[in-house]
């Protein structure tokens, strides 16, 4: 089981950060959010998106020639600007709502972690550390 971590931004809003069972930072809110209402519906998102993503085939692998267009939900894989392997997850709506902290120098490394965070991010506890 996977925790996610709510933090304070400098500027008074939230974002998260998503730890997986050996507590390796997988994936990182990819958007400031107001409210920690909103932010904990984020992290809600991600575990209802990333699953129905790997149950459903839905990856875009953007570092194909040809990539084959997925609906949304989906996550993508990407190359960075270092050239390494990232994903981000799309939310039903279009919006990226997390991504890969750090870059895979193998695809079958950022696929490991897609599957981490469908995994870790079901039922995940909750760390809110702006209390």
């Amino acid at each position: 089981m996977g925790t996610f971590i709510i933090k304070k931004t400098p500027s008074g809003k939230y974002n998260f950060f998503l730890l997986a069972a050996n507590k390796e930072k997988i994936a990182v809110s990819s958007q400031i959010y107001a409210s920690k209402a909103s932010c904990k519906q984020g992290m809600d998102s991600i575990a209802r998106n990333a699953k129905k993503c790997i149950d459903e085939g839905r990856i875009e692998d953007q570092t194909l020639k040809n990539p084959t267009t997925q609906k949304c939900p989906r996550f993508e894989v990407y190359f960075d600007k270092a050239g390494l392997y990232r994903y981000r997850l799309i939310a039903t709506n279009g919006e990226s709502i997390a991504m890969s902290e750090d870059g895979y120098k193998s695809k079958s490394g950022c696929m490991n972690g897609i599957r981490s965070v469908s995994v870790n991010a079901i039922d995940a506890e909750i760390i809110d550390e702006t209390v």
